[in-house]
């Protein structure tokens, strides 16, 4: 098989594997403080020091979790129950348009259910960048406190946020209060990035997008930002998320992390790629083109040519790619990205999201270019 949909999830990196095999192999609670406890607790520290290290926090600031959707609901949910906690609530919460529906969710959920709360939506550009002049408007002209939580990239387009300057607005506009939420699955670890420049209060990651294992992630938390604990009933990770840790899988995450290379040639065949399928169908559409974008990720559209009829066309050539979000693709609705970002139902339809990752090489675009060419060739020869 040709795999070509790391934005789903990526293959696991032998280093991963080799940590958490060892991590299985050996017996030991990481709260005890026998021997045996003590090296399960080495294993969670170092990877700690390791997730921190290429997130660019401190690793006390890391919060294990058993993934980015788990990270997403701590951060929001944790963040307005502990403000209230604190006596300083969150009366706004705004999120982009185009956020992943492990945001989307708890957030709806807060706002019917979190005593004076109301969410609003920050829209996006045709491009799928954020419109930063609505932020300020909502920010400037709303009251109370502000929680905005914001995509670094879009983990279905691959366009890149302006991290920095949305933050900066956060700051000048929202006031001293105001929190700043930072999914960044869909970025570590296929670009650089850092929790420090990003200037934010709260950021997701996420083991399996970098060769890690499923079932591990984190929310780093800045020092002095409220959170309060949505598991309780035990002291891990400094009180802020209970349960007896995942060790196995959390060395795997520091494994992952400390061997991430920013692979430079994969834009050049990301690039190559969209450069002859242009070739190939003059009419192909590539959402987010002209904005900046992961260097692995391509969104397109082939006109008339339904996603579900190429996903399956291409499976059947032994090529791997998505329709979209992993955790949405098999629902009817077409991509609430691509509909902020203004294009039509029947367009969005057409979707097809191609990411590459450190196992691809030229003859996987290859393949997967030739793969296209004959499924178009079929349908001109059907349409004749």
């Amino acid at each position: 098989m040709i795999y070509l949909d790391h934005n789903a999830t990526s293959p696991l990196r032998e280093e991963a594997l080799a940590a958490m095999t060892q991590a299985m192999a050996d017996c030991g609670n990481a709260s005890s403080v026998h021997a045996a406890g003590r090296r399960a607790r080495a294993r969670i520290e170092n990877a700690r020091e390791a997730v921190a290290k290429l997130a660019g926090c401190r690793s006390f600031e890391v919060v294990f979790t058993s993934g980015g959707t788990e990270a997403n609901g701590l951060a929001l949910r944790g963040a307005v129950q502990g403000a209230a906690d604190a006596g300083k609530r969150v009366t706004r919460l705004l999120i982009s348009a185009i956020e992943h529906d492990s945001v989307r969710a708890p957030a709806t959920a807060l706002a019917e259910t979190a005593p004076g709360l109301k969410l609003q939506e920050i829209p996006v550009t045709s491009e799928g960048r954020l419109e930063i002049s609505a932020l300020r408007h909502m920010l400037i002209h709303g009251k109370g406190r502000a929680l905005v939580s914001v995509m670094a990239a879009n983990n279905e387009t691959g366009v890149v946020q302006d991290i920095p300057s949305i933050g900066a607005v956060v700051r000048q506009e929202g006031g001293p209060d105001a929190l700043l939420h930072v999914d960044a699955v869909p970025m570590i670890g296929r670009a650089e990035f850092s929790f420090r420049t990003a200037d934010a209060d709260y950021m997701t990651v996420s083991a399996h997008k970098l060769g890690g294992p499923q079932g591990a992630g984190a929310l780093i938390v800045r020092e002095g930002a409220p959170l309060s604990a949505e598991i309780t009933g035990g002291g891990q990770e400094m009180g802020r998320r209970a349960g007896t840790e995942n060790v196995a899988a959390i060395a795997g995450f520091g494994a992952a992390a400390r061997n991430v290379e920013f692979a430079r040639d994969v834009r050049v065949l990301r690039d190559s790629f969209e450069a002859r399928l242009k070739a190939l169908v003059p009419d192909l559409v590539i959402f987010g083109a002209a904005a900046e974008r992961l260097p692995n990720t391509t969104n397109f559209a082939i006109p008339g040519l339904l996603s579900d009829t190429a996903l399956i066309a291409l499976d059947l050539d032994g090529i791997a790619v998505s329709t979209g979000a992993a955790c949405s693709s098999g629902k009817v609705k077409p991509s609430h990205v691509l509909a902020a970002m203004g294009f039509t139902e029947s367009l969005a339809r057409c979707g097809i999201r191609v990411s590459f990752g450190w196992t691809n090489g030229e003859r996987d675009a290859d393949a997967a270019v030739a793969s296209i060419g004959r499924l178009v060739a079929r349908r001109s020869a059907l349409a004749a």
